[in-house]
């Protein structure tokens, strides 16, 4: 468990030993069947960090702060994920500083050494707010624990399956980046749509999402196939797509560097004239703008204009690059910190406040949490160029546009 309060704890986190905007690839991809897309990297290394709190231990009864709100924050901080939760923790504390906030003071607690157990020390120490966790699994353990004592959760992952009863979700959400990429194909004119997603549970919700979106923007789903990321199945599925019908669209609802294994194949196989679409797991791949293949290629993501400001403050203060899940703790603190300006000290944290019609701004731009507790995120549309991404649909700037 480590404390953090910006005034006092400037240098709480030390620098991690992990790698660049290397994001929501393999490890991702396994990672769906709970729908928490954590980044896969080089080979982990552990991170460094303090090894006991610094503020006082708390020894008996349920703590209260006069002056201050106590937020955990529950991420791994060990084990195979730690270079994300100490990404995400750094940021955090990133945030406390930028924002020069003295009533927040955020703990936090291994949710690699058990969820529950970071859940009940974090409520016994008296934490109004639960930022975190990072996996969905560990929100399906934890919710019902913060529910019994009336804290919201407030977590990273994207499962809109553990949302609801005081559970909201922050994560990148593939229904939504499909939408906005499906629209705006479909506005400029483009109207037969087909579909290759991967095998598993992220696969079958890509597809759903899909079928919705096409539908909503009043398009045709002519073809959708199945694959398991072997060359033998992307061109078995490929070879389908092409017996069955032909499509002027095609989503290829994977990870980046999978789309730069698949694209080639369908360039020779019945797509050479398609327009390629991808879904938010391109964002990170930092080799797509020089695939020729995937030229003129379309996917819809978070904006990263503000992310790289982040980036670049975050190695200069820790040395090394963040992952691009970082800006989630970033954002989770702009709102808690927002929020907190009504918030009186020790009191229950104020959680209809997260259903404010105009949302928030952060990092990775204006987000508001639907009924249902997830949130809705503003996209842009990036576009496959020669050597670099093109914004060629920015996002709005709010839910008014």
């Amino acid at each position: 468990m480590t404390e953090t309060d910006a005034p006092r704890q400037a240098d709480v986190f030390a620098a991690m030993k992990r790698g660049a905007r290397i994001a929501f690839m393999g490890a991702a991809l396994l990672l769906a069947a709970c729908q928490s897309i954590v980044p896969k990297g080089p080979a982990p290394t552990t991170p460094t960090g303090p090894t006991r709190p610094t503020g006082p231990e708390v020894t008996e009864g349920l703590p209260t702060d006069a002056t201050r709100h106590r937020v955990a924050l529950l991420v791994p901080m060990s084990g195979p994920n730690a270079g994300v939760g100490q990404s995400i923790a750094n940021a955090t504390t990133l945030a406390l500083l930028d924002t020069k906030t003295d009533k927040v003071r955020i703990t936090t607690y291994d949710t690699a050494l058990g969820a529950a157990a970071a859940a009940n020390r974090a409520l016994a120490e008296g934490n109004r707010l639960i930022l975190g966790p990072l996996l969905a699994e560990d929100a399906r353990v934890i919710g019902p624990i913060a529910a019994k004592a009336g804290v919201p959760v407030i977590s990273f992952s994207n499962d809109n399956g553990v949302a609801g009863n005081g559970v909201y979700i922050m994560g990148y959400n593939p229904n939504q980046s499909i939408e906005r990429v499906v629209g705006f194909a479909k506005d400029k004119g483009l109207s037969n749509f087909a579909a290759l997603v991967p095998r598993g549970t992220y696969g079958e919700r890509a597809g759903n999402a899909m079928l919705r979106a096409v539908e909503q923007a009043g398009g045709t789903v002519v073809s959708m196939q199945t694959f398991d990321r072997s060359p033998a199945s992307i061109t078995a599925a490929v070879k389908k797509l092409q017996a069955s019908s032909s499509y002027d669209a095609l989503l290829i609802a994977d990870s980046g560097r999978v789309a730069l294994q698949v694209a080639p194949i369908v360039r020779k196989n019945g797509g050479a004239t398609a327009r390629l679409l991808g879904t938010e797991l391109w964002n990170t791949e930092g080799t797509l703008a020089s695939s020729p293949v995937l030229r003129g290629a379309w996917f819809a993501s978070v904006s990263d204009g503000l992310y790289r400001q982040l980036a670049t403050k975050y190695k200069a203060r820790y040395g090394t690059t963040p992952f691009r899940l970082s800006s989630l703790g970033y954002d989770s603190v702009l709102l808690t910190v927002r929020i907190a300006q009504q918030w009186k000290p020790g009191s229950p944290f104020p959680a209809a406040r997260l259903r404010d019609a105009g949302g928030f701004s952060g990092i990775d731009g204006a987000f508001r949490f639907n009924r249902m507790g997830v949130a809705e995120r503003a996209l842009e549309v990036s576009e496959v160029g020669a050597g670099a991404l093109n914004i060629v649909d920015p996002a709005p700037r709010g839910f008014g546009e």
